[in-house]
């Protein structure tokens, strides 16, 4: 199998490719770019876009490692979804494995020795089924249907106390996907088959990527976060689908633009101590339009509400927006949103290196666009103390539209 080992946003050295090989990569990878080499035959320079990870299929491993390193993008992926805490950092070591693979599945078989140390998780699930004894609630109409008269068996409906619930099921699922992928340690094949005899009593059920459910915590069930957490985690962001007829792929892909936005949402609303209700992202929000007619449509990372009224608008970037016609795309957008929901200013944050601070007063208006970086460097308690520092500048933006809204209100 050929092995290639691409690093995100920069070209490769040469590869030989065959063209079915070449076709698959651009019908499995569309954010890689291929470049044939001039003057030499089947080779091909490779440019992986935002998406990094693992993916394997039909005689190629590919491998796309993200600026920031494998670990430390496991830990913003893990923060961004509520499973990892700065003083958590003990449970996850992400630094134990090699590839990608086997750090997810170690790191999951070490999150479910935690939660199943416990005993495994039950609860009530309803169950509806025809038994010659009566149990739970009759199901008078299906028995009608679909009995005719017939008394038995009997159509009912009941609770069930048993341990195929959605969380097992989903850790259940993410094991059975990471033992499709290409895992390099023992210990990590070995700990799969384990959660597998561990829940042989469980659903096996496919997740979409687009259809994984959240499961809600309590009190009860709260030694289950980390793991299901980890599980979900790896099916949203998990590859394995049928191309080409009988060509698998299988791996880990996450894409930098959502996880960086993802990252900073989370982050912004725990050290600004506020609910996706108040600090929207780009799905909470209500339709926003810029034209009077209720056309052209916007929909900002981060705006700040109170009530129905918006007081702060920014947007997160992983990657500075380049076009040869437009000096910078992204302060044109912020123009539009900060227009649109009448603001004096508004926020973009770029993930360190892709611009630098700057603050852009807009002529004819009285609109002030700011800009920052965010360092994604160090450990995770350096990256959230980064981010109080644009805490107290969102704060400072929604006081200051807060002032010029009561002003023309009063």
């Amino acid at each position: 199998m050929q092995q290639i080992n691409l690093q995100e946003y920069q070209e490769s050295n040469p590869i030989p490719l065959e063209v079915d090989e070449r076709d698959l990569l651009r019908d499995l990878l569309s954010s890689v770019s291929i470049e044939p080499v001039k003057h030499a035959s089947n080779k091909y320079r490779l440019r992986p876009g935002p998406i990094v990870g693992a993916l394997e299929m039909d005689g190629l491993s590919v491998l796309i490692k993200p600026k920031i390193g494998i670990p430390q993008l496991l830990s913003l992926a893990c923060y961004a979804m509520g499973v990892y805490r700065p003083q958590e950092q003990h449970l996850f070591d992400f630094q134990k494995a090699r590839t990608l693979p086997d750090v997810l599945a170690l790191t999951l078989i070490a999150a479910a020795r935690r939660a199943f140390g416990r005993g495994l998780l039950r609860g009530y699930l309803i169950v509806e089924e025809a038994l010659h004894t009566v149990r739970g609630r009759i199901r008078f109409d299906e028995q009608i249907r679909r009995r005719y008269g017939i008394p038995l068996p009997v159509e009912l409906r009941f609770d069930e106390f048993t341990e195929d619930i959605l969380a097992n099921r989903l850790v259940k699922a993410a094991s059975a996907r990471l033992r499709h992928m290409p895992l390099h340690s023992s210990e990590a094949r070995q700990g799969l088959g384990w959660i597998a005899a561990i829940l042989e009593n469980v659903s096996l059920l496919e997740f979409r990527r687009r259809n994984v459910p959240e499961v809600r915590f309590d009190r009860l069930n709260e030694h289950y976060r980390h793991v299901v957490g980890l599980a979900r985690l790896i099916l949203l962001h998990s590859e394995f689908e049928s191309f080409r007829g009988d060509v698998r792929a299988s791996g880990f892909l996450i894409n930098m633009n959502d996880l960086f936005q993802e990252f900073v949402t989370q982050a912004l609303r725990e050290v600004l101590n506020v609910s996706d209700r108040t600090l929207r992202d780009d799905k909470g929000l209500h339709r926003l339009t810029l034209a009077e007619e209720d056309t052209v449509q916007l929909k900002p990372d981060l705006s700040w509400w109170d009530g129905d009224t918006c007081m702060f608008v920014g947007d997160a970037k992983y990657k500075k927006i380049v076009h040869s016609s437009v000096p910078n795309a992204d302060l044109y957008q912020m123009l539009a949103y900060t227009t649109a929901l009448d603001l004096p200013g508004g926020l973009l944050i770029y993930a360190q290196g892709e611009d630098e601070a700057a603050t852009y007063k807009i002529r004819n208006t009285c609109k002030q666009l700011e800009v920052v970086a965010l360092d994604l460097s160090g450990s995770l308690e350096k990256i959230l103390d980064r981010v109080k520092a644009i805490a107290h500048r969102i704060e400072f933006l929604r006081d200051e539209a807060r002032r010029l809204h009561l002003e023309k209100t009063a």
